[in-house]
């Protein structure tokens, strides 16, 4: 049950990356959330809707083992390790920032649903 809660969590934030990335990234929140200036976002706007479909599909991915329950567990694993590794390579290339809202909780998930 934990690790469901967990793993819904981390889709969620996946979700909002998704909406952040692919709507709102030229707009103030969007910019905000970022750090962006306005020229950049603007000159970025596609590259970075691109990179909002990929976390749409790591969201979609842990979604779908969650709807297959029990049966869903490779799905989970494996979704949760791409998601864990991602934040690994963004914290150490874009931001430390992404350690903490992507791999950490992914990481935390997966101890959780390893430990069921």
């Amino acid at each position: 049950m934990l690790a469901n809660i967990l793993i819904a969590l981390v889709a969620a934030i996946h979700v909002y990356i998704l909406v952040l990335e692919m709507f709102l990234w030229n707009t103030r929140v969007g910019r905000k959330a970022f750090n962006l200036h306005a020229d950049f976002a603007r000159d970025t706007k596609t590259m970075a809707a691109n990179q909002g479909l990929y976390n749409g599909f790591l969201a979609a991915g842990l979604l779908w083992g969650l709807w297959l329950g029990e049966a869903g567990l490779q799905f989970k694993v494996f979704f949760l390790a791409c998601v864990l590794v991602a934040g690994l390579y963004g914290a150490l290339t874009v931001s430390r920032k992404i350690l903490y809202v992507q791999a950490i909780p992914a990481l935390i998930a997966l101890i959780a649903l390893m430990s069921h």
